[in-house]
């Protein structure tokens, strides 16, 4: 039996057909893929993510996380990240479980369970990988596993879905998770500013504002914005626009030049200049592009 071969089968029985899915489980999402896919934007928020077959890619930044049966990625705040299926076949498909991480618990968790502190009060990064124990694995196949009995889901998920949190916590990759728990600390601080920023993209969005919701000096700011996003401010802010105009272009059929207006740029050679530094190629030539490819 491989590593994730448990939760593979769990997924699998309630996703039969490539696609998406929020379950009935509260923050619990199935994802499926047949074939490896093109990296496409998504902004995650504050989750984990377990890949039960196959292989994923995410991109921050410069930074690669490559995450598989034996590791998850942990996002401990909301990132525009790009991600791509690089392992999946019809015989073999990628099965994935994403699962929201719920700030009060980790919190609750965090007081009732410290661990002596490392000495370092900087900001962590934003996206971690942790290798998937054994212990951490089946609880999250245990999940899972729920949906096949919906009746006893609403006094066990919440207990499941607390030890995965523990677990989270517990491993060594959980000191980010320990500074999202608590409000005064450097992660919390540019959090706080990330929400900010994300409520505000549209906008001019000065970074001293940012810097003043995230209480922190314009240099700190930056300083530590940027070992927890891989990215500038602005940069982040330039991010955000550009996957909603790419998703407005795809979903909603909108041309580029309004795509670029409604996501807050004023000239159309300069979303078009920044479009295609981030994806490639200019703007309608890639949704042409990613059109074909899913007609196809």
């Amino acid at each position: 039996m491989t590593h994730g071969e448990p939760l593979a089968r769990a997924i699998a029985r309630h996703l039969p057909a490539d696609g998406t899915v929020s379950t009935a489980l509260p923050g619990v999402t199935l994802i499926r893929a047949s074939t490896p896919t093109l990296p496409m934007p998504v902004v995650y928020e504050p989750t984990v993510c377990f890949v039960a077959q196959g292989r994923k890619r995410a991109l921050l930044g410069t930074a690669v996380y490559d995450y598989d049966p034996a590791h998850h990625l942990i996002a401990s705040v909301g990132l525009p990240v790009v991600g791509a299926v690089t392992a999946a076949s019809r015989e073999a498909p990628y099965l994935s479980l994403q699962l929201d991480l719920d700030a009060r618990e980790l919190a609750e968790l965090a007081l009732d369970h410290p661990v002596p502190a490392r000495g370092d009060a900087g900001a962590p990064p934003g996206l971690t990988l942790g290798t998937t124990a054994p212990a951490l694995l089946d609880a999250a196949t245990r999940l899972v596993a729920l949906l096949d009995t919906p009746a006893d889901a609403a006094a066990l998920a919440p207990l499941v879905r607390r030890e995965i949190h523990y677990r989270l916590l517990a491993a060594p990759e959980g000191a980010a998770l320990r500074q999202l728990a608590r409000a005064d600390t450097r992660l919390s601080q540019i959090g706080r500013a990330i929400r900010w920023i994300r409520d505000h993209y549209r906008e001019r969005c000065p970074v001293d504002e940012a810097a003043a919701v995230a209480a922190l000096s314009r240099s700190a700011f930056h300083h530590h914005f940027k070992a927890v996003t891989g990215l500038s401010p602005l940069a982040f802010r330039t991010r955000l626009r550009l996957q909603e105009a790419r998703r407005l272009m795809l979903s909603e059929a909108i041309e580029a030049a309004s795509a670029g207006y409604r996501v807050g740029y004023e000239s159309p050679s300069q979303f078009s200049r920044d479009y295609a530094r981030l994806f490639g190629a200019p703007p309608a030539a890639d949704a042409g592009r990613l059109r074909a490819a899913a007609a196809g």
